[in-house]
This record gives C-alpha cells, structure tokens and sequence, in this order.
C-alpha cells in the first residue's frame, strides 16, 4: 500500500490504511496530512484513527487543517461516536457556523446519539435550533411584508400582459 501513496501530490491518500505511515509523514513533514487523516477516518478503527486525526486538526497548512476537521465529521457518520479527544478539539476550535469546524459538528451532531453527546454540544444543538428557528421566522415575517407591499401596489397575483393591443 505505502507504494500507492504520493504524499506530494496527495495520490492515494485516502486509501491510507496504515497508522505508522501516516505517523512517520507527519515526522517527515509531509503534506496532505488531512487528506490521509481522511483516509483513515475511512480504513482504520475510529481509536486507531482519532490521535492523527486531532492532531492533524493542528496542521499550520489551514486547507490540511480543513480536511482534519472533515476527518473527524467522517469518523462520526461512520461511527456514531467520536472521541473525547476528538470532542475536545472541535470544542477548541469552536462550533460556529463560520468555524473550520463547523461541518465536523455538524455530522456530529447529525450522527451520534443526543444522549451520547459532551454537554457542550448538547447546549450547542439546542441553541443551533432556536437560532434555526428564530431566522425561520424572521425570513417568513419579511417575505409577507414583501408580499403585502407588492399586493398593495397592484402588482400582486397577476402580471401584466407585455404584449400591446391595436
């Protein structure tokens, strides 16, 4: 298998299915170090995988670190659970929406069981919703305004005809 991988080109990576090879690249400085954590969120047991995987969550190169993070959101829809080492750094990274890791908890979220979740995540689901929610509501408040102020002006339900009578 080590024959297949391209570490330069990224070649093969997501086929790694060998722990020490990813652990020698990192010692060598290797790139596509979360293309190959991706490989093995895919190939390996989720305890083989989850200390590369967060610890390509810390890459400099923030594209490497991107497919960490998609590592981690692989490692949870393949498992139904993740690791507290894996929990530990999405919650560094933070659960926003705008966050590298944003997707990751969200097949989190997504994959594993509610009452399996860290309470920091539970809280997070829960205040996602209402957010959810609350945009929800904002958006269909402002599309009926819309809608009123068009029916208003007469150009409500149906539109004018854009051919001329003689």
């Amino acid at each position: 298998m080590a024959s297949d991988l391209d570490w330069e080109s990224g070649e093969g990576l997501l086929g790694l299915d060998d722990p020490e090879e990813w652990d020698a690249a990192f010692e060598r400085g290797e790139n596509h170090l979360g293309t190959a954590a991706i490989g093995l969120a895919f190939n390996c047991s989720l305890e083989e995988a989850s200390p590369r995987v967060a610890r390509a969550m810390r890459l400099p190169d923030v594209a490497q670190r991107g497919f960490a993070f998609t590592a981690a959101g692989t490692a949870a829809r393949l498992n139904g659970r993740l690791t507290p080492e894996l929990y530990a750094a999405l919650r560094a990274e933070g659960p926003g929406r705008r966050s590298i890791a944003g997707n990751a908890v969200d097949d989190t979220l997504d994959h594993v069981p509610f009452r399996q979740l860290p309470l920091w995540l539970k809280w997070w689901k829960v205040a996602s919703k209402v957010q959810d929610k609350l945009e929800t509501w904002r958006l269909e408040s402002a599309y009926a305004v819309s809608d009123a102020r068009r029916a208003l002006r007469g150009r409500g339900r149906r539109p004018r005809s854009r051919c001329r009578r003689r």
